[in-house]
């Protein structure tokens, strides 16, 4: 399944994405969203609001919480302690950032999907990146 949720950088919010809105001299590019905040309809210029959609994985954590991109890890794979990472979508593929320590390399996230459970986001959460550290 494709599907979108939008970050709202202006107003340091996140929305599930509802469809994109062509208006005039954009060339192809939409200029607004519709979203779902708090259960109600908003549009956001994307532009102005410093939006940026983030892509669903197609993937659940072991919660069933859906995974985006975005979306901030721990992950049991391999280590003693749990280990707080990021998801990024490259190339049609969902991955791990820097997981394997071995190599420095990402790791397929569906190939790991037992260890994993969402904490957060880069976006809302970017804290909790820190704690890796």
């Amino acid at each position: 399944m494709i599907k979108f949720r939008a970050w709202n950088g202006y107003r340091k919010i996140m929305a599930d994405y509802v469809s994109a809105i062509q208006n005039g001299d954009t060339q192809g590019t939409p200029s607004s969203v519709n979203v779902i905040v708090d259960g109600k309809n908003e549009t956001w210029d994307i532009k102005n609001d410093d939006v940026e959609l983030l892509q669903f994985t197609g993937l659940t954590d072991v919660s069933g919480k859906d995974i985006y991109e975005g979306d901030i890890i721990k992950s049991s794979y391999k280590y003693a302690q749990p280990k707080v990472s990021q998801i990024i979508i490259e190339n049609g593929n969902s991955y791990i950032l820097g997981e394997d320590l071995a190599t420095g390399n990402e790791m397929l996230v569906s190939d790991h999907i037992s260890e994993i459970k969402v904490i957060g986001n880069v976006h809302a959460n970017p804290e909790l990146l820190e704690e890796k550290k």
